[in-house]
């Protein structure tokens, strides 16, 4: 397929797939659930309801931490107290006057929610324990510039069992690792706007080292929230959310606008939920339970257009006028799946297609996947971005071919008929595994199998499928693709909404 990065390559300065917001929580291993820190109370000879005292020194030594770091940094820690205050904003006219050097940038501190346990006796077992609860509590958040994550923020809750939320930015790693090795590159926030060489840039991201994330991951952890050493362990760092974006960097702002509005208004009517899915790496099942959708917004820097499976979302928007980002965002991990090896009960190890572990060290396979995500969405509005050259095509299908001395009618995308079938062969179920005589009779049904034979013949014949060699397995081409999809465009998006006035 004909790629925007191909059909534009004379308006576009290049193309850059980065880790963009990636957000690490830590858990103290031994502590982190109830049965476990009921447990340590119990081995170290520690009543059960005894607990809010044995909490409450370290509560104490975290809060003179924050003021000792707050002192060596001569700052002043910025207590929260409205609902609505944006740290980010905060920190960005903060650093309009500090500059982007490495250190501590800003401390702030808020009430808020935060996982506690509570002690319990059970009348009935007679058995003293602790239970899950949910409280408040003071919490800090350490925002500074790494040497080599750039921007980062550490959130330390200042009650047991202390589980830290640590953010950090792929494009401000990027940017430092560019610096370092000397490539040119001008960076706008947290977006690329010029780089002297893409193809050597999106080397240095791919060779992302989660060894050195899990390096400072620690060093935060034994600067910011000391108390960790009392437990005699090592925090365990897992993936809370991670975005992956791929931009497309035009060179002038007049040769994306002349596309983007038509991108976003025609994927908001052409993308269906199978696609989605398809997008994903999945397929839709009948029995798929969780939230899907499109979602349309206009912010401040323009419009944006999300599509949800679950816990991961596809979103397209553009930034600064000069960059088109897909970027495909997950907050559970193990939505994907991929070939790993799996351990088993009885101590036997196999690898098999499994679901993704939350550990920071799927960081890198993961990556592959958001980044395939992205391209297979790149192609999708590959296909209906250029409707000029489209009508064409459209035109051409619906004219009757010759072959073998027989004519094959074309396609009326007005009739019932041919709408059905391209609604159909163009589910994105089919566009992993193809589709057959079978699964077409399931979609019209008022056709039989040799009826659906002739169907698959006259689609051939136009070029609009290709069928595996020696097997009976059919899949859209890139012609099919896209005249289908600028069919289908013409006659929701367009020629209805006009007919109706």
């Amino acid at each position: 397929m004909e790629l925007l990065t191909q059909r534009y390559s004379d308006k576009i300065s290049g193309v850059l797939s980065c880790y963009d917001r990636v957000v690490i929580q830590g858990i103290i291993p031994g502590i982190c659930y109830a049965q476990g820190m009921t447990g340590y109370l119990y081995t170290n000879n520690i009543r059960i309801f005894d607990y809010p005292r044995f909490a409450e020194p370290f509560r104490e030594q975290l809060r003179e931490n924050a003021e000792s770091i707050a002192k060596d940094a001569n700052l002043e820690i910025d207590f929260i107290r409205k609902k609505n205050f944006r740290k980010e904003s905060r920190i960005k006219d903060i650093l309009k006057d500090r500059g982007d050097q490495p250190g501590l940038v800003h401390i702030f501190s808020a009430m808020e929610s935060c996982q506690t346990y509570k002690p319990w006796h059970d009348k009935k077992t007679h058995k003293t324990y602790l239970r899950f609860n949910q409280s408040k509590c003071l919490h800090y958040y350490f925002y500074f510039i790494d040497e080599d994550l750039g921007l980062c923020y550490v959130r330390v809750p200042t009650w047991c069992p202390f589980r830290l939320q640590i953010y950090f930015n792929g494009h401000n790693w990027l940017a430092s690792q560019l610096k370092t090795q000397h490539l040119e590159h001008s960076v706008l926030d947290n977006a690329f706007v010029d780089i002297g060489s893409f193809p050597d840039a999106q080397k240095v991201s791919d060779s992302l080292s989660v060894k050195l994330i899990h390096e400072k991951l620690d060093q935060f952890a034994k600067k910011y929230c000391p108390v960790f050493s009392h437990f005699k362990q090592f925090y365990h760092w897992s993936i809370m959310q991670a975005e992956y974006a791929t931009d497309i960097v035009f060179k002038r702002q007049q040769d994306l606008k002349n596309i983007y509005d038509q991108l976003v208004r025609t994927a908001i009517h052409t993308v269906k939920p199978d696609n989605i899915a398809t997008f994903l790496g999945r397929k839709l099942h009948a029995n798929y339970q969780d939230e899907m959708g499109n979602n349309f917004n206009t912010r401040i820097e323009g419009t944006r257009i999300k599509h949800s499976m679950g816990a991961v979302s596809v979103k397209m928007y553009d930034k600064f006028g000069l960059i088109l980002r897909i970027e495909t965002t997950v907050n559970d991990v193990s939505f994907f799946k991929h070939y790993r090896q799996v351990e088993h009960r009885d101590g036997t190890k196999s690898k098999k297609m499994a679901a993704m572990k939350k550990g920071i060290y799927s960081l890198s396979p993961l990556s592959s996947l958001l980044s395939s995500s992205n391209h297979r969405y790149l192609e999708f509005i590959s296909s209906f971005d250029d409707t000029t050259k489209g009508i064409g095509k459209l035109d051409k299908i619906s004219k009757p071919v010759m072959k073998a001395h027989r004519s094959y009618k074309g396609f009326n995308f007005f009739s019932d008929d041919d709408q059905l079938l391209f609604e159909s062969i163009a589910s994105g179920k089919f566009t992993i595994s193809g589709f057959q005589n079978k699964h077409l009779r399931q979609k019209l049904k008022n056709k039989n199998s040799g009826q659906i034979s002739r169907i698959l013949k006259r689609l051939h014949v136009h070029g609009l499928i290709k069928k595996v060699g020696r097997s009976y397995k059919y899949y859209i081409t890139k012609l099919g693709r896209k005249v289908i999809s600028l069919g289908l465009q013409l006659k929701v998006f367009y020629l209805t909404p006009n007919l109706a006035f």
